[in-house]
This record gives structure tokens, sequence and C-alpha cells, in this order.
């Protein structure tokens, strides 16, 4: 069920280059989030900034009832969400969209840039199943990997850096393990849209099922708007209310012609 809520500032943590934590506690409890939603976040400035922003769930807390999000500076609207103070209150949409399904037995999770962070809650949703799941992050340096630690001791992480200063030097879709992709039943991608591409088309090449979430420009957050559309097989459907997750092969874009 979708609720509209106060939030109260807990922390607010610059983390890498350009990039900030933000933990944030209502009154109420949270439950049922599943991974790979989202909330509608409002601007503090609405006069300039009018639209919500719409912001992955990393991690929450049910005994805190804390929601924990990596946020990247990209504009006006994350800068003033990044200068908000502890005990500031942000008001937030939640939570939105359509998760991943945890159905496997043997994960790999890949995530590039942002596309990390909701990777971590669905580790941590297959740890509590008692299935360890394996990732594979990219970043152009290991310095942008401030979330690999929150893997630590739920997933086997493997990490791929274009410079080589953290784990193998490259492009995630180059790492050796993906050598032995084949162990795997299913894979889970978020990030860079040509990453998602390249993943997903392994994962087809190799009869693995594949899910993608999508980071579409949102506004309503809510189907209203259609800003979001993505064209797949039966026709364009709302990334925010039907997706963020699709299945690779729904998605006309991840096909090859």
């Amino acid at each position: 069920m979708k609720r509209i809520e106060d939030f109260t500032i807990i922390e607010n943590k610059a983390v890498d280059q350009g990039s900030f934590i933000l933990v944030a506690q209502c009154a109420s409890r949270l439950e049922n989030i599943q991974p790979g939603q989202f909330v509608n976040m409002q601007v503090p400035d609405t006069q300039h900034t009018f639209l919500r922003r719409p912001i992955s769930i990393c991690t929450f807390n049910k005994e805190k009832n804390t929601i924990k999000f990596y946020i990247r500076k990209v504009g006006n609207g994350t800068e003033k969400l990044s200068a908000l103070k502890v005990g500031e209150k942000v008001n937030m949409v939640y939570p939105l969209g359509n998760g991943f399904d945890t159905d496997s037995k043997s994960p790999l999770l890949i995530g590039g840039g942002c596309g990390i962070a909701p990777l971590v809650l669905l580790a941590q949703t297959f740890a509590q199943k008692g299935v360890r799941a394996t990732i594979l992050l990219g970043a152009k340096s290991g310095n942008l990997l401030s979330l690999k630690e929150d893997f630590a001791g739920i997933a086997d992480v493997y990490i791929s850096t274009d410079d080589g200063s953290m784990g193998e030097k490259g492009l995630v879709v180059n790492h050796s393990l993906l050598q032995k992709v084949n162990t795997f039943d299913k894979i889970y991608t978020c990030g860079p849209t040509v990453m998602m591409k390249a993943v997903a088309k392994l994962a087809r090449e190799n009869n693995i099922p594949c899910m993608v979430s999508l980071e579409n420009t949102m506004a309503c957050g809510v189907g209203a708007c259609l800003c979001c559309v993505t064209k797949t097989h039966e026709g364009h459907k709302c990334v925010c209310t039907e997706g963020p997750v699709f299945n690779a092969l729904e998605l006309d874009e991840f096909i090859d012609e």
C-alpha cells in the first residue's frame, strides 16, 4: 500500500565523488518494502524544484523505521537533498513500483554506479532466505564503490573498475567471473542502460533469465503523467507502476534487431 509521510533525517553523509548517504526515519512502522522499489521524495525548495525525485531504496530497518538511500548529485533537486540537515523533515510517497522477485537458488547480481543501491536490499533478502548471492560491482574507480561494504558477510563480491584501482580492470561484462555465468540460474542487474543491455545479451545467449531495473525519467511516480513509459512486447508500460523491474526479454530495446 502506498503511503505519503514525513520522514526525519537522521544521517546525511557525503561519500565518494558527488554522492551521499541519506538515512530517514518515519513515525509509523515500515513493512512490505520489496527490493527494487523506490520512493518519490519531495525536494525542500518546491518553488524552484516542483517535481519529486524518484530514489531507489537501498535498505530499510523495521526496528528503527528507517530507510537508507545512496544518492548521486546530478542536478538541482539532488543538490538540495544533499543539503538536508539532521532533524529536518522530507516528505515521501512510498513504496512505489514493482521490485525484484527472489525466485533463485544461485543468483548473480550485477550493478554499476548508483544502480548498485537497490541490489543491497536484494542481497539482504536473499540472505534472509538462506541464499548467498554473488554480486559483481562496476565503477569508473574504486573510490566510487562506497556501498561495497554493505554486501560484506551476505554475498560473494567481485569488482571491476575502469581504471583498475580495485578488482579487475575493465567493464563488468568483461569480468572473468562471467566465464562461468552458467553456474547461475538468474541474473539481476541495475545501472547504466548500456551496461544492462550488455548483461541482458549475455544472459540471453546463455538462456539465463535476466531481470533489469530501469531508471527512466519519472515525474508523478504513480502512472498518471506517462513520461516514463517504455516499449515492451505488450505495448507501452509505465516504468513507475509496472516496473521499474522487468524481464529483459519483455523490453524491445533490450532485444537485438
